[in-house]
């Protein structure tokens, strides 16, 4: 019987486990079986994804290997980059409060502040179709709706669409739909957003390769990024998600959309512990 010590760690409700590398290699499976093994609710711990830390990681101070729930690997992810952060400084696997981490969208710079939150360079909106990539309209018909929609991505993919309706309620519905359309060659993350005020905004989120989710750190980039080309919002936004907050700061304009943008908020642990295969 083969046993691995994990960590599980949320950012805003976004779960994940964690598993050193040298814990990984004991058992002998590849990463994304392990993934889907490891995240599954009713015969493995439960989580939205799977991060192993890679310490060869090139041209940064450390790199990762990120599994969704399903065994597919992604791009980046704000709330998992996060936890990732607080685990390794306080495993003295880094050393520095501000460091960089190699990962499939680039290079990603977290720091954490003193008052406890990690704010993470996320890098610059990808604005360009075939960068996103995205081949279509900017309207989408599915189901018995047709929406507006902004594609964006983070690294990853991404759909926003603006409403007044309510956000939960059209991510159930519309998301799987618009996930898997033809639009988006690799799939995408959808978002659907409302506006509150000039400085806030509901988002709720159906993300690619896990469903609905508590919490997305990408799409709430991608999603302020909307609203300030849009002149929704100003350039620091709070953005509520279903399993908390956080905040997103870009100084883009349309004219200017070529700047860093930066995710704010929390990550905490939930327990350590052993599983076994």
């Amino acid at each position: 019987m083969k046993r691995i010590k994990i960590t599980k760690m949320q950012g805003c409700g976004n779960d994940f486990v964690i598993i050193d590398y040298d814990e990984y290699e004991k058992t002998a499976m590849k990463m994304d079986d392990l993934a889907k093994k490891i995240c599954d609710r009713h015969f493995g711990v439960g989580a939205d994804g799977m991060i192993i830390p890679n310490l060869n990681g090139k041209n940064a101070d450390i790199g990762w290997y990120f599994y969704n729930c399903d065994g597919t690997t992604a791009q980046m992810c704000g709330n998992g980059m996060r936890c990732f952060a607080k685990y390794v400084y306080d495993n003295k696997i880094i050393r520095e409060k501000s460091f960089s981490v190699q990962t499939l969208a680039g290079i990603i710079k977290p720091e954490l502040l003193d008052n406890g939150l990690i704010k993470v360079n996320m890098g610059k909106p990808i604005l360009e179709d075939k960068k996103i990539p995205f081949y279509g309209e900017r309207k989408i018909k599915v189901l018995d709706r047709e929406f507006e929609i902004f594609p964006i991505s983070m690294g990853n993919p991404h759909c926003v669409i603006i409403t007044d309706d309510n956000p939960m309620d059209l991510a159930l519905k519309y998301g799987p739909e618009i996930e898997k359309h033809e639009y988006f060659p690799e799939k995408t993350n959808v978002e659907f957003v409302r506006v509150k005020s000039d400085m806030e905004i509901d988002m709720r989120v159906f993300e690619r390769g896990c469903g609905i989710t508590l919490a997305c750190g990408t799409g709430a980039c991608a999603s302020s990024a909307v609203c300030i080309l849009n002149n929704l919002t100003e350039h620091k936004v709070k953005v509520n998600l279903l399993g908390g907050a956080v905040f997103v700061e870009w100084q883009g304009c349309q004219a200017n959309p070529d700047q860093d943008i930066f995710l704010i908020g929390s990550a905490d642990y939930l327990f350590f512990g052993e599983y076994v295969l």
